[in-house]
């Protein structure tokens, strides 16, 4: 008995497991059926095979690749996902936007000895012997008093091919701010020591003496010592003059004149304004890019400074040519000679009689149709703006011309619903308070969705409320002790007339209602 629940539990526990049985041998019938199908997908007569997430699998792999081991995949089904890369064998490399943190330090500072810290300082992340501290006559370990704080643990990184070799990696752009900062500062120096100087050779008079040569006749010498005084400020600039050495550019510090070539570098690409690739084509070639790139931006194409190449087409006489190309193909129809190309002019004098002649023709069909019909005081009516200059807004001024009243500040509407009242309720929920609860102003009812009472709900609701007041005075003036006969009868007697009285109302309400619904 045992060996044979043995045997029945084994077959049991392994059906969640996977088969490791050996493929059955295919027939001979079946092979050459295979065989069939296979130079059928071969020769695209029949549908190639689809693995489970519906990729067609190409017929001309070799069944050595594409078949699945049996170990793997018992159910043998076709894919390729066993040939791809597996997730959980790549490895996991960082961003290249991931750097080691500098200058960290840790402010949090415990305030008891942790087991496991040094025994030196007491901080965490290292031991006595690796302990960079003096090393104290008295450890934190027995002290507990000035613990000192964690070093911040740098993150191991690893980085792919192009991460390791990236120089700019842990770069701060924000460092190059100090740089700029500097050559400002060195420059404002500068120009404060140049006017210093200025200043002092104005007041001693050497410089009216130098600002002043003049040629043995008289007249004054016009490249003067001023204009180089002038041009001084550019002194440093001339220095560096000759190691300038840019593609495209001639520098000539005497002229001081740049020759450009090509474009001017300063504007912006056409492939750069919009990096979408979904935007305008450019081609290379041509260096044309003939649609708006910022078609899909929402811009309006008079604001950018550049809508594409084609807008040259619709700029200028392009449109008004296209009329006369149009023009001159109708025309051609109907039996007269004329040719853009070949006689342009007698083209635009047709053209420009044409549309007189239209024109004119439109006009005498507009009188005689007004002629016939009437209608001409319509056409003069005054504009929309006149008619509709009107308002209802009621404006109060006082004598002075100050607003009285007109100019409210609008009430904002709840995004709740108003002024809803259901089950016969005259007033909404809301409109009574008491005693820290919500109710019906018309009824004094507490209870959200309860049906209205009227004027018997309010004097109900009076009476409970005198009797709740009346009932403490009563046990204080109380010198003889009542029996529980006499403790609840009243109350009890009260309470059950109230609610006859209540449901009467109540029910002559609703017949009421039912009423005046089948008359109306």
């Amino acid at each position: 008995m045992a060996s044979g629940a043995v045997s029945n539990a084994l077959p049991a526990a392994g059906t969640n497991d996977v088969s490791l049985e050996e493929p059955k041998k295919m027939t001979r019938e079946d092979w050459r059926k295979k065989k069939e199908l296979e130079e059928q997908r071969k020769l695209g007569n029949a549908p190639a095979e689809v693995d489970e997430e519906g990729k067609d699998i190409n017929p001309h792999i070799p069944q050595y690749i594409s078949s699945v081991p049996w170990y793997i995949d018992p159910s043998k089904r076709p894919t390729l996902k066993h040939q791809r890369p597996q997730p959980e064998k790549q490895k996991q490399y960082n961003s290249s936007g991931d750097w080691y943190k500098r200058g960290v330090q840790e402010h949090a500072v415990a305030t008891r000895y942790r087991k496991g810290a040094c025994e030196n300082c007491g901080a965490l992340t290292h031991k006595k012997k690796d302990c960079m501290e003096r090393p104290r006559k008295v450890g934190a370990k027995y002290t507990g008093m000035n613990i000192a704080p964690d070093e911040h643990v740098q993150p191991q990184l690893m980085f792919d091919y192009d991460g390791k070799r990236d120089r700019w990696n842990g770069y701060n752009p924000e460092e190059h701010m100090k740089i700029v900062e500097e050559y400002s500062k060195v420059d404002l120096a500068k120009r404060t020591l140049k006017a210093q100087k200025l200043q002092e050779e104005l007041a001693s008079g050497k410089l009216e003496q130098v600002n002043s040569p003049r040629h043995p006749w008289g007249e004054e010498e016009s490249n003067s010592q001023t204009e180089r005084d002038h041009n001084s400020e550019d002194e440093d600039e001339d220095k560096y003059a000759d190691d300038i050495d840019m593609p495209g550019q001639n520098f000539d510090s005497k002229r001081r004149i740049t020759v450009r070539n090509l474009r001017i570098r300063e504007d912006i690409a056409k492939y750069l304004r919009n990096l979408d690739p979904n935007s305008a084509y450019y081609d290379p070639k041509t260096r044309a890019m003939r649609e708006n790139p910022y078609a899909n931006t929402g811009k309006n194409p008079d604001e950018v400074g550049y809508a594409g190449d084609n807008f040259v087409r619709y700029t200028g006489d392009t449109i008004s040519m296209a009329q006369t190309q149009l023009f001159a193909w109708e025309a051609y129809d109907k039996g007269s000679e004329v040719h853009l190309q070949a006689d342009p002019t007698k083209l635009e004098l047709l053209y420009k009689s044409f549309k007189v002649k239209k024109e004119d023709f439109k006009a005498q069909q507009k009188e005689s149709i007004l002629e016939k019909y009437g209608g001409q005081e319509h056409l003069d009516a005054p504009p929309a703006e006149l008619l509709l200059a009107q308002t209802e807004d009621y404006v109060e001024y006082s004598r002075h011309g100050t607003v009285i009243k007109g100019q409210e500040k609008a009430i904002a509407c709840s995004k709740y619903e108003e002024d809803v009242k259901i089950n016969n309720h005259t007033c909404i929920w809301g409109s009574y308070w008491k005693e820290g609860k919500w109710g019906y102003k018309c009824c004094h009812s507490f209870v959200k969705y309860s049906y209205c009472t009227g004027e018997a709900g309010k004097e109900i609701a009076n009476t409970e409320a005198s009797l709740m007041e009346e009932q403490p005075e009563e046990e204080e003036h109380m010198t003889k002790p009542k029996t529980l006969m006499e403790v609840g009868c009243f109350p009890f007697s009260v309470r059950q007339i109230l609610f006859n009285i209540l449901a009467t109302k109540f029910c002559r309400a609703i017949i009421s209602l039912k009423i005046t619904r089948l008359y109306y």
